[in-house]
């Protein structure tokens, strides 16, 4: 019982909590809570870098802590991203880097899952790390040009970033796919 009240966990918690209160915020009509749901997922991403942080350092890794941070962050993305694309900050051809986003994430959570029932672990890769900080980068500059009711220059970093970000995706879901499929 003592390996789930960490502090890595509880920080890891506390992310999964503000999912549904950021999602809240983004739709407001007052800016200015828009811009609070910016600093709040900002936090939740920052946070991401620290459970880890934390864990390795307090050596407090936790098998709970190694399922549900990953899970933390798809949901994060994830929900984000569905209410951007339903708030109309991420249209038209905007949104397939959107899609590539969500489908890679559920490509390789499957992959995941499945070489879990062969007892194989596929670890972290640099660049999936990467490709996290840019998804998280590209979605906090969206949700505050959103809050800056949709400001261009912001706005177009933004979506710049979401491709960039979808680019890195595509690349980690290749490399984790060529190595799952070693087990395959």
């Amino acid at each position: 019982m003592a390996k789930i009240y960490t502090i890595p966990n509880i920080i890891t918690f506390i992310r999964i909590f503000l999912i549904p209160i950021i999602l809240y915020l983004m739709f407001s009509e007052n800016p200015n809570i828009v811009l609070l749901a910016g600093g709040l997922f900002i936090i939740s991403s920052i946070s991401d870098y620290f459970d880890g942080y934390l864990a390795r350092t307090l050596n407090q890794s936790s098998r709970l802590g190694t399922l549900l941070d990953p899970i933390a962050d798809k949901l994060l993305v994830a929900s984000v991203i569905v209410v951007l694309v339903d708030t109309r900050v991420v249209t038209n051809i905007h949104v397939i880097p959107a899609i590539v986003i969500l489908l890679r994430e559920i490509a390789i959570s499957g992959l995941r899952e499945f070489l879990a029932k062969l007892n194989t672990d596929m670890p972290v890769s640099r660049l999936a790390k990467y490709k996290t900080t840019f998804q998280m980068v590209s979605l906090s500059i969206l949700i505050i040009s959103l809050g800056f009711e949709l400001n261009d220059f912001l706005w177009n970093i933004g979506l710049i970033a979401l491709w960039v970000a979808a680019l890195i995706t595509l690349l980690s879901g290749y490399n984790y796919i060529v190595k799952g499929l070693k087990h395959i």
